[in-house]
Formats: C-alpha cells, sequence, structure tokens
C-alpha cells in the first residue's frame, strides 16, 4: 500500500522554466557546472551545486556551500522566478527523446514507506554522498531533486494521466539537450484524490534512480522528527519529492566498461584465460553492440569480438548471479584483471550508453587498453533483485533522459 500524496510545490513562472531547469547535480563536475551556468543566472544548477558561485578554493562540503545554496533557493522566489502554488497539487512530467516517451506523475512519497521497504532499493549508498545531500536538504529545507521511482503498470492511473493531459494545456514546454519536457498541473481534488487511492492499492514503488537523494531525505525526516517531538505526520518533512513512472515506459541504456591493461598478460594469455568462461567469436572492425542477454562486446588492439558465457558460469536462478554485470565481473574483472571493487580501482571507467560505442573506441585509442559493450540490465531485472531484497553490482544501470531540476521544489516547512 504506497502513498503518495499531493504537495504545493515551488515552481518556475512558466516563461523562465526552461532557464531554471537544469540536470541532476551528480552527472557533472564542478568545472562543467561552473560553465554550464555563465550565461545563466537563473540555472538550478546554482542551487545543486552552489560551489559554482563561491571560489574554487572552497571545499565542496563545506557549509558555505551549503548556506549559499540556501540563499539561491531564497532568490529565485524573492526575484519572482519561482512561486509556489496555493493548493496542494499532482504535476504530470512527460519526456520524450529520440521519439520515446515517458509520463510520470510528480508527489511526495512516504519516508516511513522507505523505512518499511514499500519503496524498494537495489543499489548501496556511499556515507559521504548521503551527508552531502542530507546537509543540502537540511539548509535548504527543501527536496530541490526529485526521486526517479517506477511502479507496475495500472490501467486506472493511465486512464487518469491521459484524460487530463488531452483536455488540459502544460504549464511548461519545452526542449532541452534534445529531451522535450512537458508538465501539466493537476489542481482537481476529486482527480488528486481518485490518483492517491490508486497508489493505495499498488503494493511496491521501486527506486529507479536517486538512492542517496532518497537516503539523505529519510534521514533529514527522522531528523526533523526527533526536532519536533509532537509531530502528527502529516509534517511535509515525513515526505519526499518524487516522479513516479510506470515500468513499461521507462528503458535502462547499456552501461559499459572500458580497463586500463591486461593486468600483465600478453594478448594470447588473456584471451586463453577469458576462454574459459566465455566463448569468443572474431566480428571485425566494426562495434559490436550485444543482441542479447550473457552476451558481451570486447575491443581489443582495434578487433571486436562476441563473448558468450558459457554454460556453469552463473546462477540462473539468482537474481543478481544472472546479471550480465555481474557475470562479466565475476568471471573476468575480478580473477583476470584483479579488480576487485570496481567503485573505487582507478583501472576501470564506466561509459554510459547514452555517449554511444564510438566513445568507446575513443577512450581505447586515447588511454585504456580494452572495452567491453553490455547489453542493458532490464527493468525486471531491477524489480526482481529489489524483491528479493538483494543489491546490484555497481553501475549496472543507465536511465535516460534525466529529470531535470528546478520544476518542482518541496518545501519541507
Amino acid at each position: 500500500m504506497a502513498v503518495f500524496r499531493p504537495f504545493s510545490a515551488v515552481r518556475p513562472v512558466p516563461e523562465m522554466a526552461e532557464r531554471v531547469a537544469a540536470l541532476p547535480y551528480d552527472v557533472m563536475n564542478s568545472d562543467e557546472a561552473r560553465e554550464l551556468v555563465k550565461d545563466n543566472p537563473y540555472s538550478f544548477i546554482h542551487v545543486d551545486k552552489a560551489e559554482v558561485d563561491l571560489d574554487r578554493s572552497v571545499d565542496l562540503y563545506d557549509r558555505k556551500v551549503y548556506l549559499k545554496a540556501r540563499e539561491n533557493l531564497d532568490k529565485l522566489s524573492e526575484d519572482g522566478i519561482c512561486i509556489q502554488d496555493k493548493e496542494p497539487c499532482v504535476y504530470i512530467y512527460r519526456q520524450i527523446m529520440n521519439g520515446r516517451s515517458q509520463t510520470g506523475l510528480v508527489g511526495c512519497a512516504s519516508i516511513d514507506d522507505y523505512i518499511n521497504n514499500i519503496i524498494k532499493k537495489h543499489e548501496l549508498t556511499r556515507a559521504d554522498k548521503e551527508a552531502d545531500r542530507i546537509n543540502h536538504v537540511d539548509y535548504c529545507d527543501a527536496n530541490t531533486g526529485p526521486i526517479f521511482l517506477t511502479y507496475r503498470k495500472n490501467e486506472e492511473i493511465a486512464g487518469l494521466v491521459g484524460r487530463w493531459k488531452d483536455s488540459h494545456e502544460p504549464v511548461y514546454d519545452f526542449v532541452s539537450d534534445g529531451v522535450q519536457n512537458t508538465v501539466w498541473v493537476i489542481d482537481d481534488a476529486s482527480v488528486i484524490e481518485k490518483l492517491t487511492g490508486c497508489f493505495a492499492s499498488v503494493d511496491y514503488l521501486y527506486i529507479a534512480d536517486g538512492h542517496h537523494r532518497a537516503a539523505s531525505a529519510v534521514k533529514v525526516g527522522k531528523m526533523r522528527r526527533e526536532q519536533n517531538p509532537g509531530y502528527d505526520g502529516t509534517e511535509e518533512f515525513n515526505f519526499f519529492l518524487a516522479v513516479l513512472f510506470p515500468v513499461d515506459e521507462l528503458e535502462i541504456m547499456d552501461y559499459n566498461r572500458v580497463i586500463a591493461d591486461l593486468n600483465g598478460y600478453s594478448v594470447e594469455e588473456f584471451k586463453h584465460r577469458m576462454s574459459a568462461s566465455f566463448d569468443i567469436e572474431p566480428v571485425g572492425k566494426e562495434a559490436y553492440r550485444p543482441e542479447k542477454k550473457h552476451t558481451f562486446g570486447m575491443l581489443l588492439d582495434g578487433e571486436w569480438y562476441r563473448l558468450t558465457a558459457k554454460s556453469g558460469t552463473f546462477d540462473e536462478n539468482d537474481p543478481v548471479d544472472r546479471l550480465d554485470v555481474s557475470i562479466l565481473q565475476k568471471n573476468a574483472i575480478g580473477p583476470i584483471f584483479g579488480i576487485d571493487d570496481p567503485r573505487t580501482d582507478k583501472r576501470i571507467d564506466f561509459i554510459g550508453g547514452i555517449r554511444g560505442l564510438s566513445e568507446l573506441e575513443k577512450r581505447v585509442n586515447e588511454d585504456m587498453r580494452i572495452a567491453f559493450s553490455m547489453y542493458p540490465t532490464t527493468l525486471e531485472d531491477l524489480m526482481d533483485i529489489a524483491d528479493a531484497g538483494k543489491i546490484m553490482p555497481p553501475k549496472s544501470t543507465w536511465f535516460e533522459p534525466k529529470l531535470l531540476s528546478g520544476l518542482f521544489i518541496h518545501k519541507l516547512s
């Protein structure tokens, strides 16, 4: 029984939405962020990565950064760039990229659902990343970036959303980085009540992307509860900003690997070791994109190969072990390359599928020795692992398009 409720969003006035909206904070570094905002004082990057407005000598996690974030957030409202809706609403957020559409509902999810595993996770979080976003949420007194949730298809929800879109004009409709972003405001209390009632019959929600944002929002909510022992559960700090998409509209892209060396092996020795777990077939000079699970592309010395995992190298009944990222890690990246912790080892890097296989070829020509192209993890894999209470290996999923920040801000008080 999932909780989904409306809220009074702080959001840009329509004519400023395109200038305010920005990619999420964690897809860029500080130098890239500074470049993106240099001609746009309204970009939400000034809130999500406020170090862009401070001297480069200031540590990224200094208190000054969070104070600047709050100042920049407040200024958007003071200058009339953003306003707050007078009544709680639900918002429809549609993105169209390369002809594919995904339509989500923007509202608030419950921190208790997260705590009680009604909202299911599939990824471990890092304490340092959590601490950063805890400070950001706490100082800003707001959730500034939405958590990307998914749920199993529900025809009643789809019908309500479709009818509203067909009969109302959007408040925002603009293209950013090739993605069309369109937003409608549902301000009819009876429709909102129907939607929240539909979600009350949804057994589980799943975090697709945003584990650190979710964990941080929940911890801030728990902190506020301790600071307000008389809380009754209806306060905004008991909820966090989320966009909920039906699983059938989402797509996970491939998340590919490049490695700096062959760990001391000659090419022939390396191929021999790989052949114990994979059938290896040369496919020529043209980049090879795997066409089904348990197959991989490998680029080595200007040649592409098709790898097929041999029987017995994985357990088809285990939702984690049968993942292609697990198969490659367990049978090659760990034992052959000697990379046991891909999250921290500097010899491996990860290339999101949005950059294409040409990026793998570029990296191998520049600073890497070998590349592996992957078949994408599926949404069914993600949900199976979350349902089993297990954790995906690092860098298993890459979602596109990214949800923009700045279109919806959830104030905690």
